[in-house]
């Protein structure tokens, strides 16, 4: 959803966001969802993961905390970067197997 909604103000190109998932020789699958959309600034990049951040007008800034807390717990990275001209790329990496903690 964050990538359709920072592609809506983009009107000079044409948006689109893709999703591939790759398998890499670390038993680890890795999804990356890039969009066309405003990108992400640099002052904002080491924030956006951080509990109440946001930067809609209507958001609570708990979506991509709780992301990566969730991606993490299953022994995971949640990551986040900007695209050498328009747009951003998330991307998450989960281990195929991992063995059972219990905290």
């Amino acid at each position: 959803m964050n990538g359709i909604e920072a592609m809506e103000p983009v009107t000079d190109q044409a948006t689109r966001a893709g999703d591939p998932i790759t398998l890499d020789e670390a038993q680890s699958m890795i999804v990356s969802v890039t969009d066309c959309g405003v990108g992400i600034s640099r002052d904002d990049a080491d924030r956006l993961f951080k509990a109440f951040f946001t930067t809609k007008s209507g958001g609570m800034g708990m979506g991509l905390s709780i992301c990566r807390s969730i991606v993490e717990a299953h022994g995971g990275r949640l990551s986040a970067s900007r695209n050498e001209g328009h747009g951003a790329t998330c991307q998450f990496v989960l281990p195929f197997h991992q063995e059972t903690r219990y905290d």
